[in-house]
C-alpha cells in the first residue's frame, strides 16, 4: 500500500466524520446508523480511490481530477438515497478537491 493511498484513507475517515456532523445537523434525529456509517465509508473510498492514482504533475490536473473522482465516488451514494441528498452529494464534489490537494502538497512522490 503506497503512502498517497494510506493518506487518502485517512482524510477520506476524517472527511466522512465530517460528513455524519454535517448529515445529522441538516437532519436531526432522522438518520440511522446504517445511513451515517455509509455516508462515511463513502468518504474512506473516495480517499482509496483517489489515492490509488499517482500524483498528478501539476496541481490542476489534481483539481479536475478530484473533482472527477470525488463526483464519482459520490454518485453511488447520492443514488442509493434515490437522488434526496444533493447536499451530501455537492459536498462529495469538494471533499475530492480536498483530498487531491492535500495529498498533492503532503506526498512529493
Amino acid at each position: 500500500m503506497s503512502q498517497r493511498m494510506i493518506y487518502g484513507i485517512i482524510l477520506g475517515a476524517i472527511l466522512g466524520v465530517v460528513c455524519i456532523l454535517g448529515a445529522s445537523l441538516r437532519m436531526p434525529g432522522e438518520l440511522s446508523v446504517a445511513y451515517l456509517f455509509s455516508f462515511w465509508f463513502n468518504r474512506v473510498l473516495m480517499g482509496l480511490v483517489i489515492g490509488l492514482f499517482p500524483r498528478p504533475r501539476r496541481l490542476r490536473l489534481g483539481l479536475v481530477r478530484g473533482l472527477v473522482l470525488g463526483a464519482f465516488v459520490s454518485f453511488a451514494f447520492y443514488s442509493s438515497t434515490e437522488f434526496l441528498d444533493l447536499m451530501g452529494f455537492m459536498a462529495g464534489l469538494a471533499y475530492g478537491i480536498i483530498i487531491e490537494t492535500v495529498l498533492f502538497y503532503t506526498i512529493k512522490h
